[in-house]
């Protein structure tokens, strides 16, 4: 047989080194062949497939409105709220044919504590007190009804 790989018509075979910096080289050579595409061509495009590349940054666009700290947005709600509240003062003045309309279930609730038909709540030292007292009015009144009705016996 034929040795095809020894034959003086043989192409040079290249060791494992020369093949990388071959390929290292083909490598740079079309990215640079496609940079210059890129360059003579705008109007191609870019085509990418990242998804990282076609998100929009809503914040520093330039039609983005501008964004204020938040001690002044604070202050900006605060001013809003209360610029509401005065002018639904004003027209609740201005149009008293309206009447009132009230939302609130706390201002339908009565407080039962705090009426003044309410008892007086006691503390614990006149609890313990008026419970002395009572205490000493029932001996004092066990010791009357002895002292009334001898007969009873002890």
């Amino acid at each position: 047989g034929r040795n095809y790989f020894e034959r003086a018509s043989a192409p040079d075979v290249e060791n494992m080194e020369e093949a990388k910096e071959r390929a290292k080289i083909l490598a740079e050579a079309a990215a640079l062949k496609q940079l210059a595409s890129d360059y003579m061509h705008p109007e191609v495009g870019v085509k990418t497939t990242d998804p990282t590349l076609f998100g929009r940054n809503y914040f520093n666009r330039y039609s983005a409105p501008e964004t204020e700290e938040d001690e002044f947005a604070d202050e900006r709600a605060e001013i809003l709220a209360e610029a509401a509240a005065f002018k639904k003062s004003a027209v609740a003045y201005l149009h008293p044919e309206v009447g009132v309309c009230l939302e609130d279930a706390n201002l339908f609730g009565r407080n039962y504590f705090e009426r003044a038909s309410a008892p007086d709540v006691e503390s614990m030292e006149e609890a313990e007190e008026k419970a002395k007292i009572l205490a000493e009015a029932a001996a004092l009144k066990k010791s009357a009804a002895a002292y009334m009705h001898p007969e009873v016996g002890v």
